[in-house]
């Protein structure tokens, strides 16, 4: 599984850590993601979706329908 956002592409990044000797070492920005059940092409599906992708509304979530209860008489 690729940690990639399934909207807006978004990615793990690389980088390095900079002390305050100035060591450098290599690091790696990992996007938050979250799955999500997600209506895609009008059927719930569950994918990876980046928090800033939650937050900006480009996911339509899946709303679950309460099931009617039994009448017991």
């Amino acid at each position: 599984m690729s940690k990639v956002c399934e909207i807006c592409g978004k990615k793990t990044m690389f980088g390095n850590n900079v002390s305050h000797a100035h060591n450098i070492t290599k690091r790696r920005f990992v996007p938050n993601l979250q799955r999500v059940r997600a209506l895609v092409d009008g059927s719930p599906k569950r994918i990876l979706v980046c928090t800033s992708c939650i937050k900006a509304g480009k996911v339509t979530k899946n709303i679950k329908k309460k099931r009617p209860q039994p009448t017991t008489t």
